[in-house]
């Protein structure tokens, strides 16, 4: 039976999606990674996101309560990698997963947990533009801001790697503006820190 994702190369170059879910997520009260929307946990919607487009090519970031936000994912298309600093803020997870793909993937495109209105369509725009623009980092454009989903190609990944506490891959991207492609996502500025923020778009925490 075929399969119903498609590889994203383009001219022997690859992409890997790196879905991050490893936060405490103190200001939810709960694990948020587990959090229902539409009758699905939020971290399951991103990886199933991902792998629609990704397929194996696809990795999941665990930290706090890995177990079970593992457990919700299953089966993974993919593969899961656990970040055993994850209190210190984004940036170890973030780096964890780019040195986990850093020697076979020419891109990476970075994904977080609690988007759960990110569509598959939305991710697919982002690798058309990566695949017209595969040098250039290419960030989604919402709320007078850029930030994730975005699409790093390898020769930023160094830089990646550098960041530490709480500074997120935006850091990057404000620092390489001169190598930047956007593409609108309006639905990616809505971001769930606490239980309220799953009330106001329709739905009810676990």
């Amino acid at each position: 039976m075929p399969t119903a994702y498609k590889v994203q190369q383009m001219s022997g170059k690859s992409l890997f999606a790196i879905v991050l879910a490893a936060g405490t997520a103190s200001r939810f009260g709960s694990t948020k990674q587990l959090a229902l929307f539409a009758g699905q946990a939020l971290v399951t919607h991103a990886v199933r996101t991902a792998e629609s487009v990704c397929g194996p090519q696809s990795l999941l970031v665990t930290g706090s309560d890995w177990q079970n936000v593992a457990d919700a994912c299953k089966p993974l298309q993919g593969f899961m990698v656990l970040n055993p600093k994850y209190g210190s803020g984004i940036a170890s997870s973030l780096v964890t997963g780019i040195r986990s793909v850093s020697a076979v993937a020419d891109a990476a495109l970075l994904m977080l947990a609690d988007q759960p209105l990110v569509t598959i369509r939305q991710i697919e725009a982002l690798v058309d533009t990566w695949k017209a623009s595969p040098d250039s980092i290419c960030a989604s454009a919402y709320a007078e801001t850029l930030g994730p989903p975005v699409i790093f190609p390898a020769r930023f990944f160094r830089e990646l790697m550098t960041l530490q506490g709480d500074r997120g891959a935006k850091a990057v991207i404000d620092s390489n503006r001169d190598s930047l492609v956007t593409v609108r996502a309006e639905s990616a500025a809505i971001d769930i820190d606490c239980p309220g923020d799953l009330v106001k778009i329709g739905s009810e925490p676990l």
